[in-house]
């Protein structure tokens, strides 16, 4: 699976969606495991703050909870 590489800097836009959503990290990683992804706290975390690559299916799963369009997680990137 393609992976996006975390020099691109979307961590913060994640966590601004997230905040956006009021949803902490935990409910994130709630849904996220509900939807089949397979992810720790820790790995989320690590999204975030850009110290991990994030999967496309991650992504794909971030913007439905979040209720946001992929160019979102982009804002001010490209």
């Amino acid at each position: 699976m393609q992976k996006i590489r975390p020099d691109m800097d979307i961590g913060h836009n994640i966590q601004r969606l997230r905040r956006n959503a009021n949803m902490t990290q935990d409910q994130v990683v709630a849904h996220l495991q509900l939807m089949g992804i397979e992810i720790s706290k820790s790995t989320y975390a690590k999204l975030e703050t850009n110290r991990m690559n994030i999967k496309v299916s991650e992504l794909v799963a971030l913007s439905k909870i979040f209720n946001a369009d992929i160019s979102e997680f982009f804002d001010g990137l490209l």
